[in-house]
């Protein structure tokens, strides 16, 4: 992502479709990966050029032999969205742990919907990948019935987002047995859009 990516003009459908899929694919990754998340230098803010040392290939150009982190610095550019947002996944898995969890339970990958669900560790994780395509009352399985609460949530505006949810939602689990676990919730889950919930009774426990 070379152009368009000032915050001060209104974001391109390219754009938009970079940002909101170079998030939900760092997540996806860092969530079913497993025990550790690496990451090259200059991923956790898009940065648009490669990394290229001097060789012979190049003429022993050194023109590509940087990463240009003054690009954080600029707080209007699209760049430091996304490093937040990279900043702030890894702060929720700090808090949560699932790096260190046992593998994933992954209750749904809907091909059509282009929806992915997974629970890890002490949290749940949905995907919508669609284009377009927002679902309402989508229900998704989970393991430990109780209150939950979304944790992180790439379509906030403060990485870029649209900012459609409403952190302050309560999504309480039913005893309807669904996609191989006892309980079930049913949240709204925007196009493009990745979050974590996590359940509030064990989040307080720890």
């Amino acid at each position: 992502m070379y152009t368009n990516m000032s915050s001060l003009i209104p974001m391109t459908p390219i754009i938009d479709r970079g940002i909101q899929l170079h998030k939900m694919i760092r997540l996806l990754t860092h969530g079913l990966g497993g025990e550790g998340y690496l990451n090259f230098i200059g991923n956790e803010f898009g940065h648009p050029e490669w990394l290229d040392f001097p060789r012979e290939g190049n003429n022993q150009s050194y023109h590509y032999a940087r990463r240009q982190f003054n690009l954080l610095d600029m707080g209007h550019l699209r760049y430091h969205q996304l490093f937040v947002f990279d900043r702030d996944m890894n702060l929720t898995e700090d808090k949560y742990g699932w790096l260190a969890a046992p593998p994933a339970f992954v209750s749904a990958k809907h091909a059509e919907d282009k929806v992915i669900v997974f629970e890890r560790g002490r949290v749940l994780f949905i995907f919508n990948f669609h284009p377009s395509k927002s679902f309402q009352d989508y229900r998704v399985a989970v393991e430990t019935p109780g209150k939950y609460k979304i944790k992180l949530d790439s379509d906030e505006h403060l990485y870029g987002g649209h900012g459609r949810l409403d952190h302050n939602t309560e999504f309480f689990t039913e005893a309807h047995g669904f996609n191989g676990r006892p309980n079930s919730i049913k949240v709204y889950i925007p196009c493009r859009t990745a979050i974590v919930l996590a359940n509030e009774v064990i989040d307080y426990c720890y």
